[in-house]
């Protein structure tokens, strides 16, 4: 890589004003774990640098019944993270089936969030946690919803110069399961991943969030099955229908990793396992 330049800002308004300066030219490297093997093979050839890893923003704290994930925090420090174990702990779940202990400990959360990844697996839990992101830029900070975050494969809503700063997860009812389904038991891609929270009185429903990855071009709130949950008796009939018609909300392709018919087998399955679990119905 010839005339390149490297900074490493130590205040965050450094940072987005560097890339504000450089714009498209800019990469920001925080872990590396996805931008080094671009640049390795050439896929990126960015006229600048920034390393965003002295920008202090690996934290977790609670604060006014909400978790706040600094952008920064690695993923083995999550896994790590009493606080993520005890109120977040679809999350660690998560985490736990993501890539090597190589990969968790140098990976940060607001990668794999900005990376914009159909196959993030940190992304569904956060979704059905409703979650929201803290975006830093040269003009000031603004929140947004994760679920609005994502607007195609590798694309966001985010303007140039603005970063993740941190993420923000309510400390919400109700049960969760992660499911994941991939080429390998472990260390694997996701061919299909899901993630619920459901709220029960008894043996109803008062709330749901189901949340899809690898099944479409961004990860996803299936709203459709969320909707057929509220306020109904949960059991077998209905988490098959929920699992249809999540999965009617989903456009899967065919890759390298699975077919666009396996993807729709598997996440029927892997959807209906975790809406089972997360309600509690032993099915």
């Amino acid at each position: 890589m010839k005339d390149v330049r490297y900074f490493a800002p130590t205040e965050m308004a450094e940072a987005t004003q560097l890339l504000a300066r450089y714009g498209d030219g800019a990469a920001v490297l925080a872990g590396g774990t996805d931008l080094v093997p671009q640049l390795n093979y050439y896929e990126r050839h960015p006229e600048a640098i920034v390393f965003i890893g002295n920008l202090n923003l690996g934290y977790v704290k609670e604060d006014d019944s909400k978790l706040v994930i600094g952008a920064g925090t690695t993923l083995a420090e999550l896994l790590a993270s009493d606080l993520v174990v005890a109120h977040f702990g679809i999350l660690a779940d998560a985490i736990s089936e993501l890539g090597t202990v190589a990969i968790r400990t140098t990976a940060t959360i607001g990668g794999n969030i900005a990376n914009a990844s159909p196959a993030a697996d940190t992304v569904p839990p956060l979704l059905v946690m409703d979650a929201d992101l803290v975006l830093v830029g040269p003009d000031g900070e603004r929140t947004v919803a994760l679920q609005d975050f994502f607007t195609g494969p590798g694309e966001t809503i985010l303007d140039t110069g603005e970063l993740i700063s941190e993420i923000h997860v309510p400390l919400l009812n109700g049960g969760t399961s992660f499911k994941k389904v991939g080429m390998r038991k472990a260390q694997s891609c996701a061919i299909a991943a899901v993630a619920v929270r459901i709220e029960m009185d008894g043996d109803t429903c008062t709330d749901a969030r189901v949340a899809l990855g690898s099944m479409a071009p961004t990860p996803l709130r299936c709203t459709t099955a969320e909707d057929l949950l509220k306020g109904e008796t949960l059991d077998a009939d209905l988490v098959a229908r929920c699992a249809e018609a999540a999965v009617g909300q989903t456009k899967p392709i065919d890759d390298q990793r699975a077919s666009a018919w396996y993807r729709i087998k598997a996440g029927k399955a892997l959807i209906a396992k975790a809406l089972s679990e997360a309600a509690g119905l032993g099915m």
